[in-house]
């Protein structure tokens, strides 16, 4: 089984890593492959709507989030990090995924996504909830812990004196591990959930 990581932080080192590395220390045990990828800090444009990703299957613009698409697609689950910018994620972090989900045709379904936020004090809940919305548009369980997936911390490396939240990204990969490995049995057994022709509606009519 693998998970992919997705590291929003234009820091590569900063506290942001250090919340994914704790859970990356926890997928190892639980013999779960784990790959980083760092977006954060690259220049990554926003969605056009050219809708060209239709037809050719990628986006056009080719950058990293091409190169990410076939790694989300053979990935179990998926880890968005990002830090806290005005109590919203990292911006070209939201461009890398509104263009990755929205030019990727695969099926999401049962794929397990995590959110994470760190900031120094507030903005947490709202970046979380943001973030969660991208899983559950198309199909992907989202993974709980023992409260919200945050860690505070501002300056390099204050993240690790957070005692609670590193033990939150833990207690977050072990779920995250139990719901991917139940997912896969289920999958064996029942396969996945029946799907219905999507209907579209606009609001007015």
């Amino acid at each position: 089984m693998k998970v992919l990581m997705i590291n929003g932080s234009p820091h590569a080192q900063g506290n942001t890593s250090i919340a994914l590395q704790e859970m990356e220390k926890i997928f190892i045990q639980e013999g779960i492959e784990t790959e980083v990828l760092h977006v954060g800090n690259q220049d990554i444009r926003g969605c056009i709507a050219c809708h060209s990703c239709m037809k050719n299957g990628k986006c056009v613009f080719n950058d990293s989030v091409n190169e990410a698409a076939e790694k989300f697609r053979q990935c179990d689950g998926l880890v968005v990090a990002s830090p806290v910018y005005y109590a919203s994620a990292n911006a070209t972090l939201i461009a890398f995924l509104d263009r990755l989900f929205y030019s990727t045709s695969f099926d999401k379904t049962m794929k397990v996504g995590a959110s994470v936020v760190v900031a120094r004090r507030g903005g947490l809940s709202a970046t979380f909830d943001e973030l969660n919305k991208y899983f559950t548009i198309c199909g992907m369980p989202v993974a709980s812990s023992q409260y919200w997936n945050s860690v505070h911390g501002r300056l390099p490396g204050e993240a690790a004196q957070d005692a609670e939240g590193l033990q939150t990204m833990r207690t977050l990969a072990r779920n995250m591990s139990f719901l991917m490995k139940s997912i896969a049995l289920g999958k064996e057994k029942y396969g996945l959930p029946e799907k219905e022709p999507q209907q579209p509606t606009n609001f007015i009519r």
